[in-house]
């Protein structure tokens, strides 16, 4: 038996109850990871509540949690690309808010001594769904796109993706966290009514794709007003937003995630790489990690120390 956080009923968080589970064994392809820390991120606290309980329907009682960092404890048949008692990251196939999880052996990564296991844990679930939105909004050298809600975890890996890629951006986000967007390069703008016309102030030569990782207000619909239609606007976070609008919801995941936490990987060597830790909490406070995920209005991700 392992310890993990379950939820037997959608609700609040405080559903969320700490337990006893069974230890997950590791098929062809697969590898049982012993768990040093685990992301939160908002989808979690998304499946919890029920909100999506149409499109994604889950299985009671259920471990939340979607990447982590830890060591390499069991490989199941055919795994070649890591070995027990490695050091790895990646997203997991089982809930990652657990002592032990399972993840596909394709989509870890080995963790670089430099970098944090709580760092590490933040990376996967960002940069993949960076990566993926970006590669869907076909962005070129010198175009202008957006990212509404920038300086979340998504929004952090979007930025320095897009900027490796000589893209410039403009990100919207509360005025406490403008310096930090600058510090990664891009343009900030402040939320709230009158957004259109701050971001035509900024970009005077207009804006050919947008990014919404934030699903609030109406980023969607300024965002189709911004780049002049439907076509390159993509969001994680608004699905209602999306079919009102005939704009692509991106819920993913993809088979990108090894390639993009390659590139993310690659900015850390650099040095250049940025995802700031919110708050790391105890796997015990997974209930007060997921209400400040709820908050919002966070820089960076918050994360679960499981060991």
């Amino acid at each position: 038996m392992i310890k993990a956080v379950t939820f037997d009923a959608y609700g609040p968080a405080d559903v969320l109850r700490l337990g006893d589970a069974d230890l997950p064994a590791p098929g062809p392809g697969q590898v049982r990871v012993a768990v040093r820390c685990a992301g939160v991120n908002p989808i979690d606290h998304k499946l919890r509540s029920g909100a999506l309980a149409e499109l994604f329907p889950l299985d009671l009682p259920h471990v939340p949690g979607l990447e982590a960092s830890g060591l390499v404890e069991a490989v199941g048949e055919g795994v070649t690309e890591v070995r027990a008692g490695d050091a790895v990251l990646g997203r997991t196939v089982t809930g990652a808010y657990a002592e032990q999880a399972l993840a596909s052996a394709a989509e870890l990564v080995v963790k670089p001594l430099s970098l944090a296991w709580e760092e590490g844990a933040a990376l996967p679930v960002a940069a993949e769904t960076a990566w993926r939105t970006l590669d869907a909004l076909r962005l070129s050298e010198e175009e202008t796109l957006i990212v509404h809600g920038a300086a979340g975890g998504v929004g952090t890996l979007a930025v320095q993706f897009a900027r490796a890629r000589g893209i410039r951006v403009i990100g919207t986000a509360s005025e406490s966290n403008h310096e930090y967007l600058r510090g990664l390069g891009a343009i900030p703008v402040a939320y709230g009514e009158g957004l259109a016309d701050r971001v035509r102030e900024a970009a005077p030569e207009g804006v050919d794709a947008a990014l919404d990782a934030v699903g609030k207000g109406d980023a969607v619909g300024v965002s189709v007003e911004l780049t002049g239609g439907p076509d390159r606007v993509v969001t994680i976070a608004d699905a209602e937003g999306a079919r009102r609008h005939g704009v692509r919801f991106s819920s993913g995941p993809s088979a990108q995630t090894a390639t993009a936490l390659g590139a993310a990987l690659a900015l850390h060597e650099a040095g250049i790489l940025q995802l700031p830790v919110h708050r790391v909490y105890p796997l015990s406070q997974a209930a007060e990690a997921q209400r400040a995920s709820e908050h919002g209005h966070l820089t960076g991700k918050i994360v679960l120390a499981v060991v």
